[in-house]
């Protein structure tokens, strides 16, 4: 669908003299067993559509491993409307559904509702408007905003909000709403993505979000009017169980770098894109947090097997320095390659920041084992070890905010 539009030249504006072609919205119902709601869904969201959106758009009904009469209730549904297509897969699963409707569909915004349609209509333009105009990547309804209107148990609403501080804490997400059943993407964006979303279940959502963020994408909020569904499949339990071996997979892979993903990039700023930015992978501070506690783990036991036998040569501060050097090299190192994935060697600004901070290091462990001996002369060498070791350990989450923040940090402009 193609207009022209034109209007006056004045200073500071962008004079647009040919056609404009309208962005497509394909909207995807994924369904398993619904063959009750599913024809009032679709006539609901087909009046709205046809009445008051603007933008081209079908709806995508995709059944999901049915066992009951939803799948000729699709393709009925698809012969009474025109702009209502059916796709069956065998795989169950949300994830799964998305995933095959999202890569195959020729729209240029690709987004999704539940079939109970829990959330208010009204929010679904605003959520494609942000896609269509350039101002994100990824679109996502929010029930815990401000401004956003939702009834649903007590009990659901707890376990959101933990989720979702679990999410914001640990992760360091922008987003505040990771499960709302209503979204949306630019399909040239985010079908690289789902090529390493591994979850086809209720995990998806998340998955998709913390990667898109992973690698820079702007994800914009939409406050939405949500009305719990009281014939909800979603068992509480069995998806926080799954939900949180998903967030430890997905921190592994973020420690490792497979999570980094080749996506489309917005250009420089142009005069009719003065505000664009290059996306850039951001950091993610309990992926970061896993990798460097495991090396620091196997650090700190090195450190130990290290400063025993040199100290039955040297003076503490000479064999706190000697067992020093060794695990700090190693363990920068192993930081600089897993941890911050800053591959390609050290820069000299980079060996420097190293070397101030383990000389603030050495001198606080060694200050520790000194202060110690000047307290408790004739102490026993177990607890010297005890002592040391701990003071190096408890630096742990002090020259891990600096190793982030300051030696390996990346310049952002």
């Amino acid at each position: 669908m193609d207009t022209t539009a034109a209007m006056e030249h004045r200073p500071g504006t962008v004079v647009l003299d040919g056609p404009v072609r309208l962005a497509s919205v394909d909207i995807v119902i994924p369904v398993l067993n619904e063959e009750r709601a599913l024809p009032g869904c679709v006539r609901t969201l087909s009046a709205f559509l046809g009445g008051s959106f603007p933008l081209p758009w079908r709806i995508t009904i995709v059944d999901n491993g049915s066992t009951d009469d939803t799948w000729p209730t699709a393709l009925r549904l698809a012969s009474e409307f025109d702009q209502v297509h059916a796709r069956k897969i065998d795989v169950r699963g949300r994830g799964a559904a998305l995933k095959a409707a999202w890569r195959d569909s020729p729209a240029d915004i690709v987004a999704y509702m539940d079939v109970d349609l829990s959330t208010g209509l009204g929010a679904l333009f605003p959520l494609v408007a942000s896609l269509a105009s350039d101002h994100s990547e990824v679109a996502i309804g929010t029930r815990l905003a401000h401004s956003a209107r939702t009834r649903r148990s007590l009990k659901r609403e707890v376990v959101s909000r933990g989720y979702n501080a679990l999410l914001r804490y640990g992760f360091g997400v922008r987003f505040s709403d990771a499960q709302c059943g209503f979204k949306a993407a630019r399909a040239d964006v985010i079908r690289p993505l789902l090529e390493h979303v591994e979850d086809d279940s209720w995990f998806f959502d998340t998955e998709l979000l913390l990667l898109a963020e992973h690698n820079g994408l702007r994800v914009h909020e939409v406050p939405v009017d949500w009305i719990e569904d009281l014939d909800s499949r979603v068992r509480l339990v069995r998806t926080a169980v799954d939900d949180l071996k998903g967030l430890a997979r997905v921190a592994w892979s973020m420690s490792t770098g497979r999570a980094r993903v080749d996506v489309p990039r917005r250009a420089e700023p142009t005069p009719t894109h003065p505000n664009a930015v290059v996306a850039r992978p951001r950091a993610v501070t309990l992926a970061k947090f896993t990798s460097f506690s495991i090396i620091g783990a196997f650090s700190g036991f090195l450190y130990a097997l290290l400063y025993l036998p040199l100290r039955e040569h040297w003076a503490p501060a000479l064999a706190n320095l000697g067992a020093l050097v060794l695990t700090a090299i190693a363990n920068t190192e192993a930081n600089r390659r897993w941890t911050f994935n800053r591959l390609g060697g050290p820069h000299t600004a980079m060996r420097l920041k190293a070397a101030l901070l383990f000389l603030a290091n050495y001198a606080v462990t060694t200050t520790a084992v000194l202060s110690l001996h000047a307290a408790a002369p004739g102490i026993s060498r177990l607890l010297e070890v005890t002592a040391v070791v701990a003071t190096y350990c408890g630096l742990t989450l002090l020259r891990f905010v600096a190793l982030d923040r300051w030696v390996f940090a990346r310049s952002r402009r």
